[in-house]
Parts: C-alpha cells; sequence; structure tokens
C-alpha cells in the first residue's frame, strides 16, 4: 500500500496541511485510519474549523491514494467521476469508468489525450480488488 506525506494530499492547502500535522496526522496513511470512524471526523473537522465535508473528502482521499497506480496523481480525478472508496472502485467496471473518466477530461480540459489509458484503469480497479482482499 502507498503511503505519502500529508501535503501531497490534492485539495489540501498549506495551513490544513499543518493543521494535520499539528494534529499528528503526518501522512495519507494516518489520515485514512484516523477517519474511518464519523465521530473522528466530527471532531478533526470542529478542531481545524473546517466544514466536515472536507475532512469526509479528505479522507476519501487517502484512501484512494493508499493504491500504489492511484496515488495523489490521480485520487482526485477519481473522486470527481463518482468514484468514493477503494471498495467502489473494486467493485466498478473499467470499461464504464474509462468512459466517466474520459467525458470528465473532455469537459474539464477540452483535452481527451490527457485521460489515463484503459489500462491504467484497468490496473486501479484490479489494485482495489487486491487491497479488499487483504485483512
Amino acid at each position: 500500500m502507498a503511503n505519502f506525506p500529508i501535503h501531497h494530499l490534492p485539495g489540501l492547502n498549506q495551513p490544513q496541511a499543518q493543521a494535520l500535522v499539528d494534529q499528528g496526522l503526518t501522512t495519507t496513511e494516518h489520515l485514512r485510519r484516523y477517519g474511518q470512524s464519523p465521530a473522528q471526523r466530527q471532531a478533526l473537522a470542529k478542531t481545524l474549523a473546517v466544514p466536515e465535508r472536507y475532512v469526509a473528502k479528505w479522507v476519501i482521499l487517502a484512501d484512494l491514494a493508499r493504491l500504489p497506480a492511484v496515488g495523489c496523481t490521480h485520487n482526485g480525478l477519481l473522486l470527481h467521476a463518482g468514484v468514493i472508496s477503494v471498495a467502489q472502485l473494486a467493485e466498478t467496471a473499467a470499461p464504464t469508468l474509462y468512459t466517466r473518466i474520459q467525458r470528465l477530461h473532455v469537459k474539464t480540459m477540452q483535452r481527451a489525450d490527457l485521460c489515463p489509458s484503459p489500462d491504467q484503469v484497468s490496473t486501479w480497479i484490479q489494485q482495489a480488488k487486491q487491497a479488499q482482499r487483504r485483512p
């Protein structure tokens, strides 16, 4: 499983990343584990004085980042494509997800050539399935 310094997580500004570090959440794995409980997400949001939805989003991104082929490079893309967990990714059909991602790229960037390949999308799904089998 991949693990990144918290400041690599997309969607965090520098003060937010520092506030997480100040709470002892220095890596994406720390945040993922800490944020598994709704009560802990609520408490963290209150401590950081941010909306709970921000913390929920960061935890989702940290969960997706644990897949080596996804990491902090593609986790935001997956979230914007509607994938909110490794478990959901494991159950997603590769052609369907690839089409969603391609449409998203064309809509937001007007460039289909920057879209991950179908093989990359399949790798993400395979890694998600493997992660689901681990205890």
